[in-house]
C-alpha cells in the first residue's frame, strides 16, 4: 500500500500540477491515532510546485487519490498532513495474506553474521538477579537477530581465573573439611559461592584484629617517634609511609573502622589475602596442587550454571575461557607497537595514544610484559573473528559500569584496522536494584538467581491454583505451566523496560495478571486458543469468501501487519523492549475486540470465520514475538 501510494501522488502531481516530483519526498506514514485515517503523506515538499498553501495542496492531492485510486476511500487535511482512509477490503487482503504465512515476521537471510556475547559470570560465585538481566537480554538479542535473517553465534567468556577465584579456592582449603557438592547436598555454584562469603568473613575478621593490635599499641607509646618506630607495625606490614599519618588519625579517635579503611596497609597486607595472592601467583606459574584444585572446584561451578541455564532456557553455542584468553591480545599488541598503532613509553610499557578521540591514553602491556583486560579483550575479539571470518560484528551484553571500557576497546579495533569493528557494539544496561538497596556478592546478601527463579514460580503455583481453572492437566502439566507463568513473568519484566535504564524488580508485579506483564499476554493466547478448541468442537468452518472489516478488526490488522517493521526496529536498536511492548500493545487492542465484537455469536458465517482466522493471526504474532524473548505462552491457563 504504501508503494502504491507513492507511486499514485507522484501521478495526482504530474496531472495536477503538470510537474514531476523526486518519488523520495513520498514517505506515508501510520496516521496518528488522534486522527481520521490510516496512512498519511506529508504535503509540504509539494507546495513549491503547486504555488499553494499546504492545506489546498493537499485538498488537491486527496481529491485526485479517491477518484483514481480504488484501495483510497477517503481522506482529511490537517494542515499540511494528507490523511487516507484505505478501503476495509485491503485489509482484508492483508489478513490473508498474513494467516497464510507460516514464517510471519522473519526476514530473509541477509548474509550478515553476527556473535552476541552474554552472562560471561565468575566462577567464584553462583549466578545473582544481575546477572538474569544480561542473560535475558543477550539471549533475546541473539534472537531478534536471527528473526531479521542474520546468522548468529551466542557466546560467553567465563571468568576463571583471577584473585576472586584465590579466595573461594583458599576459602575451601582452610575451613571446608573436604565438602563437596554431594556431600553437602548444594549446587557446585552454591558450594563455591559459599566459600567467596567465609573468604571475606575470615578477610574482615583479620583485619579488625589488625586494627585492635594498632589501637592497644598506640595506647602504649607517649609519643609518635615511639608509634612509628615499633616493630609491631613493621610485624603487621604498615608501610613506614603510612604509619604517621595512621598516629595522626588515632590521636582523633581510636576507632578501629577508621583505622581499617586507612591506606593500603589495611586493605591489602592481611594474612589471608597475601594467602590468596601467593596462591595465584602457583596458579600462573602452573603448581600442579593448586591447578587440580582450580579445575575441581571450575568443574563443581560449571555443573551448577548448566543447572541454572537450562531452567532460564537460553543456550549458547561457543564458550571461551579467560584462563584461555588472557593472553591473546600481547602479540597482537606487539605487532601494533612495530606498525605504528601504539606506542612503548621509557619503562617498556605500551599504550594506544587516544588523544585524537579526546580520551586517556590506554595501557595495553605493563612495563614487565603483563597484559591487562583490554588486551585480552582485543585478542579475544579477534580470536572470535578468525572462529569465523564472515562475522559482521559482535555484541557485548555487559552493564553500563563498563561504557568507556567497551568505547576504549572499539576505537582500538579500529586503529588496528578490522572493518567488523565498525558494527561492534555495547549493549549497556543499566544496574537492578531491589527495594532495599544494591546487592553486593561478597557479603553474600545478592538474589540468588536459583532461589529467586525458584520463588517466583512456587508464586505462579499458589496464584493459578487460587484462580482454579487447572481441571484436566496432569502434575507435570501444572509444573509445566507454573514455570511458564512464573519464568515468563520474571523474563518480561527485565525486557520490557529500555535496557540502558536502571530497574526496581519487584517480583510480586511481575507474575501480575493485570497490566504490562507476562501472565497478562500468556492470558490473552490461552484465551484465544481456548475460543478455537470451542469453534473446533462446534465444526465451525475457517473459511470464507468475503467479510467486510469493522474499525476493532482493521485496528488489529494494522497491528499485525506492524510486526515485521517491530522485529526489525528491535534488532536495529538491539531492543526487546521494542518488541516487549508492541506485544502488550496488540494484546490490548484484541482484548478490546474480543470484549466488544461477538465471534462465537456471530450470526454471519462469513464474518465468524474470519474473526476467527484473525484471532489464530494474533495468537500466532504473540507466541512467536514472545519466543523471541525467551518466553513460552500455554495453551490453557
Amino acid at each position: 500500500m504504501e508503494e502504491l501510494i507513492i507511486q499514485a501522488v507522484a501521478k495526482g502531481i504530474a496531472s495536477i500540477y503538470g510537474a514531476e516530483v523526486d518519488v523520495n519526498t513520498i514517505q506515508p506514514q501510520k496516521t496518528r491515532k488522534e486522527f481520521d485515517g490510516d496512512l498519511t503523506v506529508v504535503v509540504f515538499p509539494f507546495t513549491k510546485i503547486a504555488k499553494k498553501s499546504p492545506e489546498q495542496t493537499a485538498e488537491d492531492l486527496g481529491k485526485y487519490l479517491v477518484d483514481n485510486v480504488p484501495q483510497i476511500t477517503n481522506f482529511n487535511v490537517v494542515k499540511g498532513f494528507l490523511n487516507l482512509s484505505i478501503a476495509p477490503e485491503y485489509w482484508l487482503g492483508e489478513l490473508n495474506t498474513i494467516a497464510q504465512n507460516k514464517t510471519f515476521g522473519q526476514a530473509a537471510p541477509s548474509g550478515k553474521t553476527y556473535m552476541v556475547e552474554y552472562a560471561s559470570p565468575n566462577t567464584n560465585k553462583p549466578l545473582h538477579l544481575g546477572h538474569l538481566r544480561n542473560i535475558f537480554l543477550g539471549f533475546s538479542v541473539a534472537e531478534i537477530l536471527k528473526a531479521n535473517g542474520h546468522e548468529v553465534f551466542k557466546t560467553q567468556i567465563i571468568n576463571d581465573r583471577g584473585i576472586h577465584i584465590c579466595k573461594s579456592m583458599l576459602a575451601w582449603q582452610k575451613f571446608g573439611n573436604g565438602e563437596t557438592p554431594q556431600s553437602s547436598g548444594l549446587k557446585g555454584d552454591h558450594l563455591v559461592g559459599k566459600y567467596y562469603v567465609e573468604f571475606d568473613k575470615a578477610y574482615k575478621e583479620q583485619k579488625t584484629e589488625k586494627a585492635k593490635k594498632v589501637i592497644e599499641l598506640k595506647k602504649s607509646c607517649d609519643d609518635k617517634k615511639s608509634f612509628v618506630n615499633n616493630e609491631l607495625l613493621k610485624d603487621l606490614q604498615i608501610p613506614p609511609h603510612e604509619r604517621e599519618d595512621l598516629w595522626n588519625i588515632l590521636e582523633e579517635s581510636l576507632s578501629i573502622d577508621k583505622i581499617k579503611n586507612h591506606g593500603s596497609g589495611f586493605n591489602f597486607f592481611i594474612p589471608i589475602m597475601l594467602e590468596a595472592q601467593e596462591m595465584l601467583l602457583k596458579w600462573e606459574n602452573g603448581d600442579k596442587e593448586v591447578v587440580d584444585l582450580w579445575k575441581k572446584m571450575n568443574a563443581w561451578v560449571y555443573e551448577g550454571f548448566d543447572v541454572t541455564y537450562q531452567t532460564m532456557g537460553v543456550d549458547f553455542d561457543e564458550i571461551y575461557y579467560e584462563s584461555d584468553t588472557y593472553i591473546l591480545g600481547k602479540d597482537v599488541v606487539e605487532k601494533g607497537l612495530a606498525e605504528g598503532h601504539f606506542y612503548k613509553k621509557e619503562d617498556g610499557s605500551i599504550w594506544c595514544d587516544l588523544s585524537a578521540e579526546k580520551m586517556d591514553d590506554k595501557l595495553l602491556l605493563r612495563a614487565d610484559g603483563t597484559s591487562v583486560y583490554m588486551t585480552q579483550d582485543i585478542g579475544t575479539a579477534i580470536e572470535r573473528y578468525k572462529n569465523h571470518p564472515n562475522l559482521n560484528g559482535i555484541i557485548y551484553t555487559v552493564g553500563n559500569e563498563q561504557n568507556h571500557h567497551f568505547k576504549v576497546l572499539f576505537t582500538i579495533l579500529k586503529k588496528l584496522e578490522y572493518k567488523w569493528a565498525e558494527e561492534c557494539h555495547h549493549l549497556s544496561y543499566g544496574m537492578i536494584e531491589l527495594p532495599d538497596g544494591k546487592m553486593k556478592s561478597r557479603e553474600g546478601t545478592v538474589v540468588d538467581a536459583d532461589d529467586l527463579m525458584a520463588e517466583i514460580v512456587n508464586d505462579a503455583k499458589l496464584m493459578t491454583q487460587e484462580r482454579g481453572h487447572l481441571d484436566g492437566l496432569s502434575n507435570a502439566e501444572k509444573d509445566e505451566l507454573y514455570a511458564q507463568i512464573g519464568l515468563g513473568g520474571l523474563k518480561y519484566y527485565l525486557l520490557k523496560v529500555d535496557a540502558k535504564k536502571g530497574m526496581v524488580f519487584n517480583p510480586e508485579e511481575s507474575i501480575d495478571l493485570n497490566g504490562n506483564t507476562a501472565p497478562f499476554i500468556q492470558y490473552a493466547h490461552a484465551r484465544i486458543q481456548s475460543l478455537l478448541r470451542k469453534a473446533n468442537e462446534l465444526n465451525y468452518s475457517t473459511s470464507y469468501t468475503d467479510a467486510e472489516l469493522n474499525e476493532e478488526e482493521i485496528t488489529l490488522v494494522k497491528l499485525l501487519k506492524d510486526f515485521p517493521i517491530v522485529i526489525k526496529e528491535a534488532g536495529e536498536n538491539i531492543s526487546p523492549a521494542t518488541l516487549s511492548n508492541y506485544i502488550y500493545e496488540l494484546v490490548k487492542t484484541f482484548n478490546h475486540f474480543y470484549q466488544n465484537v461477538p465471534i462465537l455469536r456471530e450470526e454471519d458465517k462469513n464474518k465468524l470465520a474470519m474473526r476467527l482466522v484473525l484471532s489464530q493471526s494474533v495468537a500466532n504474532v504473540i507466541a512467536s514475538g514472545m519466543k523471541l524473548l525467551g518466553i513460552s505462552v500455554p495453551n490453557k491457563m
